[in-house]
């Protein structure tokens, strides 16, 4: 259900004692999905493969799905309803590293997956994303920095080509999360103590792939570093997910768009040691408010 900011949440999974919930991914039947793991491979599944189940069910284990290699975990997720020469996957790395690829070339994968990006053995994979070729894409990092610059900043290279540098980064700082920007919203920062904002797209002048970037939020030890940023705007909504299982929604039309070095408000209230893991972003129907709709996903 949907609740104010800074509310404790639900039990949105049951997990076992040694594992925690990590991710959250909304997507069609009748949409393709693809994977993409921390080691540059990518791996392709329908999406009515996967098991259903209830919201407090364990699901299934990823590796049941897909023939990952022992050493890999899935990073990024991609629903694709056709593969065409027009649109691209746009990928980042923790340390900086961009890479643009044409859809195309992932309609044929292999069942023990396919080289999707060349990552050296002292980094990983972090995101992975669908662009048309004309859309801006902005970089951020742990420790709140975050760079814009457009796509075609970054050539189309073939499957196993490296990347190119798509932000500069100071000692210890590694990228968290990368947005293709395809409406003119607002970015939404998020930390691992449960704090956030927005702050409008606008603020974040377009610059050259490589630079150093400008600061997206300022932390403090109260708000910890960042795990998350998304695109949005008024009409979404917000799932946040917890290392222990909690979650909660919230509406993103309560949470008010700040300037880009404030330090934001919080958006759940955390236990002890628990952190923010992931997000996940909503839109809400008209009729979703007297709970018979179900959430239309954005991503």
């Amino acid at each position: 259900k949907r609740q104010g900011r800074g509310g404790k949440g639900v039990t949105g999974m049951t997990t076992r004692d040694e594992d925690f919930v990590e991710g959250m991914f909304i997507a069609s039947t009748h949409h393709y999905i693809l994977f993409f793991t921390d080691k540059g491979r990518c791996y392709w599944l329908k999406v009515y493969e996967i098991p259903e189940g209830g919201r407090a069910t364990k699901g299934r284990q990823i590796s049941n799905l897909l023939e990952l290699k022992t050493d890999e975990k899935i990073a990024a997720y991609i629903a694709v309803k056709e593969f065409d020469d027009q649109h691209f996957v746009v990928m980042a790395t923790s340390s900086g590293v961009v890479k643009k690829t044409a859809l195309s070339v992932f309609s044929n994968p292999r069942k023990a997956g396919i080289i999707a990006a060349s990552v050296d053995d002292t980094d990983h994979l972090i995101e992975a994303k669908l662009t048309d070729g004309t859309e801006d894409v902005i970089l951020v990092t742990r420790q709140g920095q975050a760079c814009r610059f457009h796509e075609s900043d970054v050539r189309s290279m073939g499957r196993t080509a490296g990347g190119v540098r798509g932000i500069t980064l100071e000692k210890k700082d590694y990228v968290i999360g990368m947005v293709v920007v395809k409406r003119e919203g607002s970015l939404l920062t998020i930390c691992d103590r449960g704090y956030g904002k927005r702050s409008d797209i606008a603020d974040y002048r377009v610059t050259r792939r490589g630079g150093k970037g400008v600061i997206s939020m300022k932390l403090t030890d109260k708000t910890g570093e960042l795990v998350a940023v998304k695109e949005v705007v008024d009409s979404d909504e917000l799932m946040i997910i917890s290392t222990e299982g909690q979650v909660i929604r919230l509406a993103l039309k309560n949470v008010r768009v700040m300037g880009r070095a404030t330090q934001g408000v919080r958006l759940i209230n955390l236990d002890g040691k628990d952190k923010v893991v992931d997000v996940a972003r909503l839109a809400a129907k008209d009729d979703e408010e007297n709970g018979d709709g179900e959430p239309e996903a954005l991503e």
